[in-house]
């Protein structure tokens, strides 16, 4: 499970990794917390048009890269809380899906890394997912109505955190490097001319160096 607060979040920080589990047979699902309707500056915008065309960016990049299940929890873009009713939703998909490992934002900031990674959204986004994995989706007193549904606790094994500046694992994506570029050219609406490409490759062409890897991911990694 991959959950984010927008759409192209993941494809940034995670989908060469997510293409190389999908190949092996992995079922992944997405997560995308808020309703992107503020992910323009352009002045005629409408947010409603916004809403439907980033969440069909969101569904073609994620076939790109083999993920059949998106999840959009449509809460108002820039606001995002890690509150009970985030982390409830959470909960419920964490217990229907049931994931061994979940990768979530960071929900600490960082002065080391670029400010993008650390949108307030992306922090909310990151506390709650990880209060969802521990201690409440392994917790049968955490939300009993969850349980009166037939979702029984679900154990994590492990977080994996993107976007952090004390990363501990590498995950070589020089297979995969290409899927992750063509899965970010779906997001047309927030790209406009930009060269992804070039910015995708010298990043994890950085990441991956010291490692061996032409290109890598890096997470932070919490075993439960």
């Amino acid at each position: 499970m991959v959950v984010v607060a927008h759409p192209d979040d993941a494809e940034f920080g995670s989908s060469g990794t997510v293409a190389k589990w999908t190949r092996a047979g992995a079922a992944i699902t997405y997560v995308v917390c808020t309703d992107s309707s503020k992910g323009s500056n352009h002045p005629t915008y409408d947010p409603a048009t916004l809403i439907h065309t980033r969440q069909e960016e969101q569904r073609e990049a994620a076939a790109v890269l083999g993920v059949r299940t998106v999840e959009f929890l449509g809460y108002p873009d820039g606001e995002l809380r890690a509150d009970e009713q985030l982390v409830r939703d959470l909960v419920r998909l964490m217990r229907r899906d049931r994931p061994g490992v979940v990768i979530a934002q960071s929900p600490a900031r960082t002065l080391r890394l670029t400010l993008y990674i650390s949108h307030p959204d992306h922090l909310a986004a990151g506390e709650a997912t990880i209060r969802a994995v521990y201690p409440h989706a392994r917790t049968r007193p955490s939300f009993p109505d969850l349980v009166a549904e037939g979702l029984d606790p679900h154990d994590v094994s492990e977080v994996w955190v993107v976007g952090t500046a004390e990363p501990d694992t590498w995950i070589d994506i020089s297979d995969t490097i290409d899927v992750k570029i063509a899965a970010l050219r779906a997001h047309r609406s927030q790209l406009g001319d930009w060269d992804a490409e070039t910015f995708v490759r010298r990043w994890t062409r950085a990441n991956g160096r010291g490692r061996g890897y032409a290109h890598a991911e890096v997470f932070k990694t919490i075993r439960l």
